[in-house]
This record gives structure tokens, sequence and C-alpha cells, in this order.
């Protein structure tokens, strides 16, 4: 279900990302100086959407867990709301490749600390190392050691793990396993430095398939795991006994008995298979093992588990059914802390007819099974699912018994019971994560009630997004799970597309003076790549493919929905009038090109491939070549038609070993000017003109003063609002954008793992007015202050502040009191500093300009005692403001 997110990956190098910061010329004329906007972003609610390959819980304080995603970055759980916070965000565009977490670690000696090894390809298709990313606040802020090799969040054998470990003693000493032939790493000053542990004996040398030129299966798998026995040290000294797992069907499994001085394989293992996890009940003195023929996440035909005693060697196979009798791998793995001798695994790489969840409660003597058949295809379960928070987990499906809706789930090699609460189960699956809260009825004959618990970790690749100007206000084109029409972002939509179902939806286009005629292309091993929809995507009914389609590609709607044009992977350019029951070649226009429609002239289709622009007048039938010059040489391109604008063309795109940036045609694509003050531009899209303004806004993920960023343009590019921030950046943003049409400054972006964010303006855009003196700004004014996130020592607030005066700032400075011993830590989108319990917060130059009515955001983090108490009053100057 996630061979997609590596077809983005390309996209992403197609893109441009991988060749660097373009080279500054001479003659370039210095940055403008850039307009900022405060936004409010949320996502579009969908609940996942992606593989979550490992899930974290915390041993020594009780509800603090993590679950990491392979391209979708790492999420912390709240207790309070039963939700995940995001903690990657602020990852930026050319560091995207840190978005994919291949490991995580919580520490057990100082909760507030952990631990996040990120990188998504060990390939061509990352152009940056790995790097371990470590973070003092739970997560709220980050601090990074780059690392002299890659790591591949989204490569295989990424379920097994976990590879980064902190020691449970002397948590200054963490180890990482390597993939490609790097080795065990170690650092021993919490995570600012590492460096290789010389002596161990082997790297790995499993490879998926080691033809693959593209080294993407070629890569050796490397050190998978690492398992400290906390019983082995004590307090304050380094444990002596830690086992680490290796991609080595023959050497799986080495120990050190001395701090990591020497190491030595483990007598006796059994041999033949990968062991993905190492799971250690050091009360009872058992190593556990889960191993596959496979390294997953996908693949994995027989499994074994296996225990070790680790006080006498001795080896005991405690696998639940005969190896003969297994079409699957093990590799979730979990015991119960409150209650040692449970053990529970999973059958991850059995597909058909579902996963299968076993549970022992004597050390592995003897097992049960989550299901179990009576009289085949007939099962029983021992649990029940609710997916009515996520209803869309169905899949719209009515299988035959054996199998069910909603599965089990598929690729789950996340496995965890909280360490503080018997009841409590989470695992992974390649869509979402599931849990219970009353895991041990299973003992008792009962059933355990499973549902979905992935509300805030949001993990779709986007492709292609639409607003139109009646009917939903959002659909979407995703990765692995097609794609959904949003009636109520706040809100998980019923069922993605169906009747077809695409694996993944490539492209989508309605008719713009006809939104209820829409049309998607997507991906599908068998049957069509195309759909159509009369009533806005509500429903569907499939097209007919022509001859030698692979692929959905990219298509396009007329105007009024009477004629479409499609380009089809496998097969060049194709149109026709009506729902796609006869489709003709279209002359003139290369095999994979990118089609798009003029928004007012049914019968004008626009095309782009290689540098050149292709213009039909005859509804798709002919294209011409346009004499265009300038434009992108590569096929890094994104362009659209303004609504209501008949021949009103932008095309953004490049690369920074070229032309790069973005281009108007006002004639058709007859002609293109390339907008000197935009350096780099990724994506183009259109919404509701500004009040008072006769241009629709324009937004673009792009380059644009030397900043990297979303911007908004009310007055057709001549000058760019900022409209995101450091803090939310979602690694790569270069697949789709696009505004509302009915709502002013509310825009849609794609991200590549990260779902789909929507902006709302919170204020009137504002312009940086160099330095100056420190704000002494006058007039009434409101504070909401809001405490979003709290732990042990620690916690994070947001501050809105509000001009509620009749005249605009131009600068600003709010003051507060702590009255609990709260210390600021870090802050941003604002110039903070404490002096005793005094907090003083100033603008910084982008937001310094306030309109009346509106608002302006902050955020920190601080340290806290037991109590926090919220500060009680609030000045600006020497205005006492209002406390919302």
């Amino acid at each position: 279900m996630r061979r997609t997110r590596i077809l983005t990956a390309v996209l992403a190098l197609a893109a441009g990302l991988l060749s660097g910061a373009p080279t500054a010329l001479a003659a370039d004329p210095p940055a403008p100086k850039l307009a900022a906007d405060t936004y409010t972003w949320k996502n579009a609610r969908i609940d996942g959407g992606g593989f979550v390959p490992g899930i974290v819980f915390n041993r020594s304080e009780k509800n603090l867990a993590y679950a990491r995603t392979d391209i979708g970055g790492a999420y912390r759980w709240q207790e309070s709301s039963k939700t995940w916070t995001p903690l990657l965000d602020s990852v930026g565009w050319e560091d995207w490749g840190h978005t994919g977490v291949v490991s995580i670690a919580s520490d057990s000696v100082d909760p507030n600390r952990v631990y996040a090894a990120v990188g998504t390809y060990t390939n061509s298709w990352d152009p940056k190392n790995g790097a371990v990313m470590r973070s003092a606040d739970r997560g709220a802020s980050w601090r990074k050691a780059d690392l002299p090799f890659k790591l591949g969040g989204n490569m295989p054998g990424r379920g097994m793990g976990e590879r980064l470990a902190v020691d449970p003693n002397r948590n200054s000493v963490l180890y990482l396993g390597a993939p490609s032939g790097k080795g065990l790493w170690r650092s021993t000053d919490s995570g600012v430095s590492w460096s290789q542990v010389a002596n161990f004996p082997n790297v790995g040398n499993y490879a998926q398939d080691p033809s693959d030129t593209s080294g993407y299966a070629s890569d050796n798998q490397g050190i998978v795991w690492v398992t400290f026995d906390e019983s082995t040290g004590t307090a304050g000294s380094a444990t002596k006994t830690i086992y680490v797992g290796v991609a080595d069907k023959d050497n799986a499994v080495y120990r050190s008995t001395d701090a990591g001085a020497t190491w030595q394989r483990l007598a006796g293992q059994p041999t033949g298979h990968l062991a993905h996890k190492g799971v250690l009940d050091a009360k009872n003195g058992y190593l556990y093992l889960a191993y596959s023929d496979k390294g997953g996440p996908y693949d994995g035909a027989k499994g074994r588990l296996w225990r070790y005693t680790t006080g006498t060697g001795t080896w005991t196979d405690i696998s639940p059914v005969a190896e003969a009798d297994t079409s699957y791998g093990f590799s979730g793995l979990t015991v119960d802390r409150r209650k040692p001798g449970t053990v529970m695994a999973t059958a991850y790489s059995a597909w058909w007819p579902d996963t299968q969840i076993f549970r022992s409660t004597d050390s592995g003597a003897t097992w049960s099974k989550a299901w179990d058949y009576t009289s085949y295809p007939n099962r029983e379960n021992r649990y029940t699912m609710d997916v009515s928070s996520s209803p869309w987990l169905t899949w719209g499906a009515n299988p035959q018994p054996p199998e069910q809706t909603p599965k089990l789930g598929w690729m789950t090699e996340a496995l965890e019971i909280d360490p503080f609460n018997s009841d409590r189960m989470m695992y992974g699956t390649g869509a979402t994560v599931y849990g219970t809260e009353n895991l041990t009825n299973w003992d008792g004959g009962g059933k355990f009630a499973i549902r979905p618990m992935v509300q805030g970790l949001e993990e779709t690749a986007v492709n292609d997004l639409a607003s139109p100007p009646s009917g939903a206000p959002l659909l979407s084109a995703l990765g692995d799970i097609g794609g959904f029409r949003h009636t109520d972002l706040t809100k998980v939509p019923s069922m993605m597309f169906t009747q077809p179902n695409f694996t993944t939806t490539t492209s989508l286009d309605f008719a713009e003076s006809n939104p209820n005629t829409v049309v998607r292309t997507g991906n599908l091993d068998s049957g069509p790549h195309i759909a159509f929809s009369t009533d806005n995507g509500a429903n569907w009914f499939a097209g007919t493919d022509p001859s030698g389609v692979s692929g959905g590609g990219t298509v396009a709607s007329a105007a009024d929905g009477t004629r479409f044009v499609w380009s089809p992977e496998g097969a060049g350019v194709h149109h026709a009038t009506g729902f796609g029951t006869s489709w003709q070649a279209s002359a003139g226009i290369p095999a994979g090109a990118i089609v798009e429609s003029d928004r007012v002239d049914a019968k004008t289709f626009y095309g782009f491939k290689s540098g050149k622009f292709y213009v039909s007048t005859d509804g798709g039938a002919t294209f011409k070549a346009s004499p265009a010059s300038g434009l992108p040489g590569g096929d890094s391109v994104r362009f659209k038609a303004l609504p209501g604008g008949k021949g009103d063309v932008w095309l953004a795109g490049g690369a920074a070993d070229g032309a790069y940036g973005l281009w108007h045609s006002t004639d058709g694509g007859a002609s293109f000017t390339k907008l000197s003050n935009v350096e780099q531009a990724d994506t183009i899209g259109f919404g509701k003109a500004a009040p008072g303004a006769s241009y629709q806004t324009l937004y673009t993920s792009a380059k644009i003063g030397g900043v990297r960023g979303v911007f908004r343009s009310t007055d057709k590019g001549a000058s760019w609002t900022r409209i995101n921030d450091d803090a939310h950046q979602w690694g790569w943003t270069g697949a789709a954008i696009t505004g509302d049409p009915r709502v002013y400054g509310r825009v849609y972006v794609s991200t590549n793992g990260r779902g789909v964010l929507y902006g709302d303006s919170s204020g009137g855009g504002t312009t940086d007015p160099g330095p100056g003196p420190d704000p002494t700004p006058t007039g009434a004014c409101k504070v909401t202050y809001t405490i979003t996130s709290q732990w042990s020592g620690g916690f994070q607030a947001d501050v809105q502040l509000t001009n509620t005066g009749t005249g605009p700032w131009t600068g600003w400075s709010l003051a507060w009191t702590f009255t609990d011993g709260q210390r600021l830590s870090q802050a941003w989108n604002t110039e903070a500093a404490q002096s005793g319990s005094t907090v003083t917060a100033k603008n910084v130059g982008w937001n310094a300009n306030v309109a009346a009515g509106a608002s302006v955001s902050f955020g920190f983090t601080a340290s806290r005692s037991d109590t926090n108490a919220k500060p009680a009053a609030f000045k600006l100057g020497e205005q006492t403001c209002a406390v919302a």
C-alpha cells in the first residue's frame, strides 16, 4: 500500500529538489522585503492514511508515547484528547528527506528527552544524509546532529527496529543501527555527536533485491535494532548487556556484556531468517525475537518466534504455528511490563485474508489467536471493531469470507502494550493506528474492542487538489488511498473515492462552469484508470481506457464538462466527447505531456512537455506548439488557467540548474512573461479575490526574497506575502496548491506525507518595516493565551494578540508576569526575553504592522513546576489588554 510514496519522491527529484540552491548571478537585484501574514493551519481531516512502522511508549512516565511514520514525520500522544500531535512540521524544503523517520527513542531517565533518526532514502532519491534529531521538550523543538551516511525511513526493512535506543541507566549513551553497511554508531553526549562502534563485527548483508539498479531494493538493510538489558546496570552507569539485531540470516543477533567494549554472536541462534524485533523481558530473563524470511514491510512468506533465556543461553522455538502452516513472517512484538510472561506478536505480512495477532500469557508456551476459523471459510473473532470515526477504513468493500471489512490490518510491524496499562495496546498498519483499552478481555474469553487511535496523525501523500466554486470545498487526489470529497474540513469523510478505487489518484479536475462534473485518473492493478462524477464527486462511474494505458497521468475537463483531454501513462494524449467511452488520439502533442483546460472556452486545452507549451482550440483533437520560449526545459512544471479569464495562464516550475520560477500568459500561451520577483516556484493556484481587488488571489509554494515558503499575492504577482512560518513548513509542498474560491485567504496545501493542510488568515498582510526603535504601541488590545501542550517539567503555549482599537500598530511589545516560576526556553514569531518573572515579547520584522481588528500570533515553550497558572494580566506598552 505504500509503493506510491517512492514515486512521490521521484517526483520531488524531478522538481529540482536535489540540485541544491541556485547559483547567484552578479546582476541579481537586492532581495525585496517580504510581507507576511499570520495564518492558522489545520489538516483537512482524513485521520491516518499511511504506514505507521513504529510506536514507542516511555517506560517511566504514564501516557507518554510516540509514533513514527515512513514519510510523514513523528507524533506525540496527547492523553487528554486521545489525539496525536505532529512534531516535525518545522522540517523545511531543502531538508525534505528528514520527514522520513526510521526510528524514534524516548528517554526513560529524562522523559522530556526524545530522539528521532531521520532520512527518507539511502539511494540517490534523497540528496542529503540522515540525521539524529534531539529534543529536550518532547518534540516541541529540536536540535540536529548530521550523520555521514543516509537513513531510510521509506526504504525496505523500515518496520524492523527500533534502530535507535537510549541507555536506560546512563541516558547520555545512545546507539543507532545504520543501513548500507555503515555499521553500529554510538553517542556518549546525549546525541550531540556520533561515532562508529569500530569493533562491532557485522554490518549486515541482506538486501531485498540485489539486482535493483536504482539502489532502492538493493541496499543492505544493515543494523536493525538495539535492545538494552536494564537489569545489568545501575543508575548513572552504562548498561552492561546490549543486544543488537543485524540484517543477516545466518548471524542475526549479537551481544555485548561489557557496555559495548566487545561483541559476540549469540551462540546457538536460529538461522535462515531475519530478526525483525528483539524485545526483552528482563524480569523473567527472556529475549523474544520475531523472525521473517524477508525484510518487509510488503514481503514475507515464512517466519518463526524464538525465546532466548539470557541466563542459560537456551534457545526455544515458541512459534504459535508450524512453519509449514505459515505464509507470512513475524514482526510486531511486545511484552506486558505489568504482567511478565505475557507476550504478543503479529503476522505482519499476512495480506490475505487478514493479518493475525497472537497472544501468550505463559512466556510463549501456548498461544491464542485474534481470530480463527470455525469451519472454513467462516471465522470467529476474539475482538470487535468500530471504525465509525474513520469509516473509510472499510474501503467500501463487500468481500467474501474469509475476508472481512474492515480488516484487522496489514503491514502490522508496530505493536505495543502500554507499560502502565495492561488493557491498552496500540498497533500500526499500512493505513492507520488501531488500539484497544480492554485488551485483557482476551484472556477471559471475552472480546476486546478495537478502534482507530489515529486522530491528529495525518499521513497522506497529496498529488492534486481542487476547490470548486460550488459543492464540496475540497477534492483531493492522494497516494495509496485514492482521494476524498470533503464537505466539512473538520470531519473525516465517510468514504474515499470508489467505483473504481484507485490505489493512487494522480490527477483530478472539474468543469469550471458546471462543477458537478468531475473527472479523476489514477493507478489500478487491473481495471480502468479514469472515472467520472456528475454530482460533484459524491458518486463515480468508470470510463474506458484507450489501448496501452498503464497509469493515470493527468486529465483536464472542458470548462462546460462536455469533453475531456487525458494524458495517461503508457499511451499518448487522447480526447473524448462525453464521458470517455470513445477516445481519439490527439495530434501535435507528445506523449506524457501535462494537460489542463481553459476555464472559459470549452474547446481550448493546454499542454506542456519538455520546455514546450501546446495549445488546442478544437477540443483537444489537435495541438500546436506555442512560440513561447524561455520556459523550464524539464517536466517539473505545474500550470493552471485562471477561472473566469480566457487565455489567462500561469506556469510554475523548473530546476535550479536552468529556468526556474513563475510565468504568466494573457494570450492563451502564445507568449509568457517571467515574474522577476519570484526566484523559484513549484505550484500555482487561485482563490477568492481580496476585498476591493479585481483579480483572483494567487498562491504558490516558492522561493521569494531568498525565503522558501507558501506565498499569497492579491495584486497579480506584483507583491507577495509569506503565509506560513518556520514552524509550519512540512518538508516538500511542491505537488499542488489551490485557494478557495468562496473564502478569501483560505488556501489548501499539498504535502508528501502530512496530508492536506489548509490555512486561514488571522489578520491582514503586513510589510516588513525594517529595523527601528522598540515599538510603543497604544490602543485597545485583547490577548488569548492557550496552553497547547503540557508535560512533566514543561509546556507549550500559543498567544494571540488582537488590535481592538481603531488605528493600526506599526510595532508591538507585549509583557506579562509568570507566577509559578515558569522559565521561557524558546519562542517563535516573536523576539521574547524573560527578566525575573516578567516576559516581554516583541514583534519581529515581518509581523510588526497590525491593522485595527487584526491579530498576530506567536508561541513559546517554557519550563514549569507542578502548577502552571496562566498569566492574569497582559500589557501592550502601558495599555492593559483584555484577556479572552
